[in-house]
């Protein structure tokens, strides 16, 4: 992608993109977005004004802001990634998940709109489900979503971040849950649960995914796994002794993007991380925390597509 000579014109139309997306997606006032912007209240005013009569503004911000598409192109380049977008940041909230959410969501719909039958493949975690509320209703009969993991947590209870079935009940897609726990006691179990007839057809399903979409978690004592009971005191000593640096659908993975061979990841009942090399695989996650979980699996091709803002895409780069 090349960019044009920046103009006085291109760089109003950005100052009202950028404003138009703090007012109708981040929810600030006009005197919250003159602070941020530098500008007068009046001034702020004019630029969501011209946000809308640009027709800049309808769901989400269709002007394509020039520091994000510059973003976007580094990211591809160093990563060699088939799909990027980065969208604006809030300054004050750059872990903000709506229009990280607004972006796969728009990715999602464009592939729901295909005629062709698709095979969607999802993993779990807030970002995920905040970009499958972001959908459409929308009438996909010819399409599958699929689980890529369980959606029981350690004493049975659903997860309450678990995508799938929300996004199938919105597009009136079929939908194959993975009716597995996130970990199974051992190995033994594992081969056990995965010998199931219902388990061997979702797996299959996961393998031939056209679409696969993930969130990235990173590890340490914040992890969503460890918080929430998953991992214990002593595994964790273990996984950070050898590196563990992010988790995908709880497959978790070192610095260069290579999944850790310990006792945690033998009882992991996940469909097996695709292979990014073929198919499409998009990685939806913000924040300072996942910056090192990010960077990993983009290094070791664990995706080959990235959602993310402004702020994180900087760090990625940095």
């Amino acid at each position: 992608m090349t960019l044009g000579r920046i103009t006085p014109e291109t760089s109003r139309l950005d100052d009202a993109a950028r404003a138009g997306w703090l007012y109708y997606v981040a929810g600030n006032t006009q005197d919250e977005i003159a602070r941020k912007l530098g500008v007068s209240r009046q001034s702020a005013q004019r630029l969501v004004s011209l946000a809308m009569s640009e027709g800049l503004v309808k769901v989400r911000i269709d002007h394509p802001i020039a520091a994000c598409m510059d973003l976007s192109k580094s990211l591809t380049d160093r990563y060699g990634l088939r799909f990027c977008e980065v969208v604006p940041s809030d300054p004050d909230a750059p872990d903000l998940l709506t229009g990280v959410a607004i972006a796969a969501a728009a990715e999602l719909e464009r592939r729901l709109k295909l005629t062709e039958p698709q095979i969607i493949a999802l993993g779990t975690g807030r970002a995920l489900k905040a970009c499958v509320e972001q959908l459409p209703r929308m009438s996909c009969p010819q399409h599958r979503i699929v689980s890529l993991l369980g959606n029981m947590m350690t004493d049975g209870s659903a997860t309450p971040y678990n995508a799938t079935i929300r996004m199938a009940d919105r597009v009136g897609a079929m939908h194959y849950p993975y009716p597995l726990p996130v970990l199974a006691r051992d190995r033994k179990e594992l081969r056990l649960l995965q010998g199931q007839e219902a388990v061997r057809h979702t797996l299959e399903l996961c393998k031939r995914a056209d679409l696969t979409v993930v969130g990235i978690g990173n590890m340490g004592r914040s992890a969503p796994l460890y918080v929430d009971g998953f991992i214990s005191d002593a595994e964790m000593d273990i996984l950070e002794a050898a590196g563990a640096t992010g988790e995908i659908t709880s497959w978790i993975y070192d610095a260069t993007g290579t999944r850790i061979e310990t006792e945690f990841n033998s009882r992991v009942a996940s469909a097996p991380l695709p292979e990014a090399s073929n198919r499409d695989v998009v990685g939806v996650a913000v924040g300072r925390a996942k910056v090192a979980a990010i960077r990993a699996a983009l290094v070791g091709g664990l995706i080959n597509g990235l959602v993310t803002n402004e702020s994180t895409a900087t760090r990625l780069l940095a």
